[in-house]
Order: C-alpha cells, then structure tokens, then sequence
C-alpha cells in the first residue's frame, strides 16, 4: 500500500547550527524505488534462487555508475561507494530472499505472480531502502559529500538455516568492513518512527531432530522390550524441564517441539519415533552451550528407557545483539532526520535473524523499521501472506542509511 507523505515530515533534517544533512530522498528517486519494490514483490525468490533478484539490483546499481560484485554463491552482491578511501567501512546490508508461502493480498496491483511465494517478511522492503541509500550515496560522493567509504551488502538465504550471511562473509562481504546497520520491518511500529534496542534485539534459534529406536514388541509385553512411545513421550515433557533447571532462567533457553511420530496400530509397540522441534535462547553465552546440554539431557532421558537416540542439532542462528556505539549512531541518525520523538524502545524477540553472524565478526545493530500506517489499526503480521507495507517506510530506510553514513565517524 501507498501514501503521500505527512505535509509535517520535514524534506531536510537541520543539525545544531547552520549545516543541514543532506541525502534525503527525492521525489522522482522515491517513486522509482516504490516501483522496484513492487516489481520485486511480484516476482520472490527463495533462498540461494534470487537470480533475477539479483539481476535488478546490479543493473541499476550498474547503471548509476557503480560496480557491484556477484558473490561466489552466484546469487547476492556487493558494492561499494566511495572506494577511493582506504578505511573501514560501513557497511549496509539487505536480505533478499522471500518465503515458501501463498501471497493472499487482495486488491493491490503487485501482488506475487508466483505460485505459493511471498516476500511476507519485507525483505523486498529492506532490499529497495539499501539500493536507494547506494544510489543517493553514490551522488553525494561525486560531489564529494561522503566522508567514509560504504559498502552495500544484498543477501541472499536469510529464511534458510543458518542463513545466507555465513555464506555472504565467507565470499568476503565483510572484507575491509569496520561497523555494519541493517534494519527490519515491523509491523507494530507505524512508518516514520524505528525501534532501537541495545544489546540482544532477537533470539537465536537452532532446530533439533531426534530418532529413537528401539526392538518394538507386543503391548502385552512391554517389559519386554523397549517402550518407544513412553521413551519418546518423556523426552517431550522431560528434556525442556532438565534445561530450565541447567541453564540460569535468565537466559530465556527454550525447547519446543513441533512434531512427534511413532508407531501405526494400538497393540503394537513401534521400533522407531521421531521427534522435531526448535530451541531458542535469548542469552549469547547459553546459546553456545545448548547443543552440549540438549544432547545430555537427551541422552539420560533415552538411556533410562532402553532407547537409542540419534540426535541431530542443527545450528541456526545466535541472537542479533546490537553494540551501544552503533546503536547511538542510528538513534543519532533517525534523530537527524525526523526527531527523537520518532524514536521508541523496542523488545527482544523470540525471532531469529543472520544478521547476527556480521555481529560475530564486526559491531553493528539493527533497527526495527516501522511499516504501519498510523491509524490505521493494522495488525498484519510479518510471514502470513497477507503481509504488507506503507511504502513510505522505504523513504524512511533510506534517509536512515544516508544519515548513519554521513555521520559515521568511525565509531568502532
């Protein structure tokens, strides 16, 4: 969906004395990002697939005068502005992968034209505000108005465990990188304003899948044997209870299971179960140890049922924490651009997101990119395939990124 501008939102955020900021966006660059936006929105593509995504990005950036990289898994791209400044850079980064669901919008022009695909999580969103910023970034440096280097991270994969970023720094994304922002649609925050949080701003979440196996036998006799469903049973209620009592609560370590299968007639006690579920951790540190401590627990509760366990943990992502300095710097740079009071804490969210994996390696933060146009009381929420945006946040993407470069000082 799409609105005019509020008359009140200035076009040129002034700083403390004469210098006004520049970088902000212009109308026709505005109405040529909403219409790329839309253009991705009707042609998605999952994770490691964006071909023709990809193909959009580096052509305008291409036609803007700027040389864009493919990465070496032959989707995503980088490109940097101001590459005549050897220093650390900021870096911007864009996820540009959709979901494997139905767009079920009604209504709208650029609704999905592909069968069961949907960017119903706003990566369309992120991908136009960073290739805007690039663009805007990219006149400003020919009039010499850059004062640091930038480079533009579009990545692909991030709905695929563990995520896109992975593969993106090993392909050198990061490379000559000093600080990294990104933001993220939500869709409780109305457009204008974003969300800021330091330190964690998301969960980490991993996936965990279990066979056990055992003899199987008549249930007549089930001392006999291996009773595989009451072993797989108090390995659901069990194992969740033994990792709330060996972690510190704080932590926020939980295990939820989504899926549970065994056996096919009453009399019958099965040779196999399976079980499958997610665990997910608000804490760093308890996060790297769970996969020792889920195997443990998981391993006692089997072992006392006579059940052998495969266990099978799969490392998804740890949580975006966000570093106070970079989060300063967007609070600094929204500030600049449409006032504090534009401004709102936001919580943790039990969510996962690979932009952690920058985090690993550089500071960065994230900001909650609010995409709600106020009053209207819409409460769509993010991966249903209704999902959609105030276009006017794309505006506000980008004058963030634009302002959080012009007053990067090297804060790393």
């Amino acid at each position: 969906m799409s609105r005019e501008p509020d008359a009140g939102l200035p076009g040129e955020a002034e700083l403390p004395g004469d210098y006004v900021l520049p970088g902000t966006l212009s109308d026709p660059l505005r109405t040529e990002l909403i219409a790329f936006r839309r253009d991705l929105h009707m042609h998605p593509e999952l994770g490691n697939q964006e071909f023709r995504t990809t193909a959009a990005i580096k052509a305008r950036l291409e036609a803007a005068g700027l040389h864009p990289q493919v990465l070496s898994t032959g989707t995503g791209l980088v490109c940097d502005v101001g590459t005549d400044r050897v220093r650390p850079m900021l870096a911007l980064r864009a996820d540009i992968d959709a979901l494997p669901i139905p767009d079920t919008k009604t209504g709208v022009p650029y609704r999905s034209t592909v069968p069961d695909r949907a960017h119903a999580c706003g990566h369309d969103v992120h991908t136009t505000a960073v290739l805007g910023a690039g663009l805007v970034l990219a006149e400003l440096d020919r009039q010499g108005l850059l004062p640091h280097p930038v480079r533009l991270i579009f990545q692909p994969a991030e709905e695929v465990l563990p995520g896109g970023a992975a593969d993106a720094i090993e392909s050198g994304a990061l490379d000559g990188v000093g600080r990294i922002i990104a933001v993220h649609c939500d869709p409780r925050v109305d457009v204008g304003r974003i969300g800021l949080r330091i330190g964690p701003i998301t969960s980490a979440c991993d996936r965990l899948e279990i066979t056990l196996d055992g003899p199987g036998g008549h249930t007549a006799r089930p001392h006999l044997t291996t009773d595989l469903v009451t072993a797989a049973a108090k390995i659901v209620t069990e194992v969740p209870a033994l990792l709330s009592r060996r972690v510190d609560t704080r932590s926020g370590l939980a295990l939820t299971w989504g899926r549970i299968e065994s056996g096919h007639a009453c009399n019958v006690i099965p040779q196999q179960a399976e079980l499958a579920g997610t665990v997910r951790c608000l804490d760093l540190p308890a996060w790297r140890e769970a996969p020792d401590l889920v195997h443990a627990a998981v391993d006692e509760i089997a072992t006392l049922h006579r059940a052998k366990s495969q266990i099978n943990y799969i490392r998804g992502v740890p949580p975006v924490v966000n570093d106070p300095v970079i989060t300063e710097l967007l609070r600094d740079a929204h500030a600049a651009r449409r006032g504090s009071q534009a401004i709102e804490d936001t919580e943790q969210s039990l969510g996962g997101e690979d932009f952690s994996w920058y985090l690993e390696h550089v500071p960065g933060a994230m900001a909650r990119l609010g995409v709600r146009t106020p009053g209207s009381g819409s409460r769509l929420d993010l991966h249903r395939g209704d999902f959609d945006v105030d276009e006017e946040a794309i505006r506000v993407g980008v004058e963030l990124f634009t302002a959080a470069a012009l007053l990067d000082d090297h804060r790393s």
